[in-house]
């Protein structure tokens, strides 16, 4: 299952475990973890009393109480002392060992806060890549959804250059649209209706002829291009962030018509080129458009060979952009 980045109060999400930023004495304190106490009620600091605490990177489970959940997960992270006294790798455990619990506990969801990233200092766009890669690297082997939390936009900073050139190239996109627009439509007023002919071809073909004639379909080129890479169809849905029971829909139906965001997130997956991307669009009905923001930034990271769908995620954002995948 995928990964699904939201902006919501964690203490509302229903789902089998949510994972509390607490601090070593799980007693509970600010932000997110006063939060969750607040809205568990005061079992749940009664529980976290026979706990005897918690070391930073570590974690441990207790009931969720007046949550909408099962469990909370309790997890401590690092402070930040600059980056180069192990945050990292403590950050990284913290979203390891929560999952590892959530997995005995057979938990199908997890909601995570962004851990560390509030009072104890962790720079937002890194917690954010910690977590966005230490939970995909989790569900390359298990089946799972897992939220992850973040309220605050600055975590979605890309680099200033990167924004600069992805805005060049929206502006330029527009800029050509606008003249072939303005180019068509001199076109049309100066020709007329009956200069456009049905193609001979066509004439002597029965509608049933050429709904006969039908070409390859999104299913289709879809598991072939999955063969073609050398790809198992896990590998390929779990790396375009697509959840296992829609890509099952799309195995099992030929015909099946999936959203313009689903097609071009199977081919980040499959890291098609430009061509290869606009062809499965087709396949699925659709096509990409230079008078759309959304298709302008998907094109520029295809054009530029750059297949992370979460780093095209964090760019989609910062121009409040819908997101690829979950």
């Amino acid at each position: 299952m995928p990964i699904k980045i939201i902006r919501q109060d964690i203490t509302k999400i229903r789902c089998d475990a949510i994972v509390n930023a607490a601090n070593n004495s799980l007693l509970g304190g600010g932000g997110v973890d006063g939060a969750i106490h607040r809205a568990a009620g005061p079992k749940l600091l009664e529980e976290c009393r026979a706990l005897g605490g918690c070391e930073t990177g570590k974690a441990k489970i207790t009931g969720g109480y007046n949550l909408p959940c099962k469990y909370v997960i309790h997890t401590v992270g690092p402070v930040w002392q600059g980056g180069d006294k192990g945050e990292k790798q403590l950050l990284e455990s913290c979203y390891r060992e929560s999952l590892g619990i959530a997995k005995d506990k057979k938990c199908e969801s997890v909601a995570f806060p962004l851990i560390s990233s509030g009072a104890y200092g962790y720079p937002k766009d890194d917690a954010l890549r910690v977590a966005v890669d230490t939970v995909a690297e989790f569900l390359a082997d298990h089946d799972m959804l897992v939220y992850i939390c973040v309220f605050d936009k600055k975590a979605f900073l890309i680099s200033e250059k990167m924004f600069a050139d992805i805005s060049a190239y929206i502006d330029d996109k527009y800029a050509r649209t606008a003249l072939r627009c303005e180019r068509s439509r001199r076109v049309l007023t100066e020709a007329a209706v009956g200069d456009y002919a049905v193609p001979s071809s066509l004439k002597s073909l029965s509608l049933e002829d050429i709904v006969m004639d039908i070409d390859e379909s999104f299913s289709q080129m879809l598991l072939r291009k999955i063969d073609e890479k050398g790809m198992t169809d896990a590998e390929c849905y779990k790396k375009a962030n697509i959840d296992r029971k829609l890509f099952s829909k799309i195995r099992k139906d030929v015909h099946y018509k999936p959203s313009k965001p689903t097609v071009l997130s199977f081919a980040i997956a499959l890291e098609l080129d430009l061509d290869e991307t606009k062809d499965m669009l087709m396949k699925a009905g659709y096509a990409l458009s230079h008078s759309n923001k959304f298709d302008i930034i998907v094109e520029y990271f295809i054009v530029n060979g750059i297949y992370d769908i979460f780093k095209i995620n964090e760019a989609l954002y910062a121009f409040d952009q819908s997101l690829l995948g979950a």
